[in-house]
């Protein structure tokens, strides 16, 4: 492929639109919330404008939306380890399109370290892929039909009736701001279940020399 590969390109690759349906239903089979064309398109916009604030190359941005996209491709394979699963499917999706190994390098580290389990901001696009992809906490995601059956973390993602990650480029601060119905779920379970999480968005975003803040309801708690 002569031309540069764009977000567009991949999202019209029959493989791809196969593999995240697929893998969003293998999802749901096991009970996980949503990882749907939403939630891959989602964090592919929210990724690339996290780098377009804090003034990264366009080029860069175009291929952090790329990762975006594609990160949770792996699930159609296995949920255990489906980052490094996903990670090597996009090796094959991206050389096919004939992309540059530098660029194939860059897009494959960020989609093998995006699992909060022992994923780490190796790159500014790893980074970037991490703050969108953990900001995505709403409502939406929740497939289970039954209230009375939620377990703790269908509760608390029903309970985020907004989310926003806030980019302040001059002050070099990445927040993520939650309104939570606290009828639902109180603010300490959203800790206990995603403070993992929170510890990896802070260290993506010193990746990228920000700090990163959490309010919830108004109130800054990191």
């Amino acid at each position: 492929m002569k031309e540069k590969v764009t977000v567009d390109v991949i999202k019209k690759l029959p493989m791809v639109r196969s593999f995240i349906e697929f893998g969003n239903e293998h999802l749901g089979a096991l009970g996980y919330t949503e990882h749907s064309f939403r939630h891959a398109g989602l964090v592919a916009s929210i990724s690339a404008n996290i780098l377009e604030r804090l003034g990264y190359p366009r080029r860069d941005s175009e291929l952090v939306a790329i990762a975006g996209y594609l990160h949770d491709i792996g699930n159609v394979i296995a949920r255990h380890n489906h980052g490094q699963a996903g990670a090597l499917l996009a090796l094959q999706i991206l050389r096919e399109l004939e992309m540059p190994w530098h660029e194939i390098a860059m897009i494959i580290a960020a989609i093998g370290n995006h699992e909060e389990e022992y994923g780490q901001p190796v790159n500014h696009i790893a980074a970037a892929l991490i703050l969108a992809d953990k900001s995505d906490v709403h409502r939406s995601r929740v497939r289970n039909p039954e209230v009375v059956d939620f377990d703790i973390h269908d509760r608390v993602n029903y309970a985020v009736k907004h989310s926003f990650l806030r980019v302040d480029a001059g002050r070099r601060i990445i927040t993520l701001e939650l309104e939570i119905d606290s009828a639902i779920s109180g603010v300490m379970e959203y800790f206990e279940i995603f403070l993992t999480r929170m510890v990896m968005c802070r260290r993506a975003a010193a990746a990228l020399d920000c700090a990163f803040s959490l309010v919830i309801n108004g109130t800054k708690l990191l």
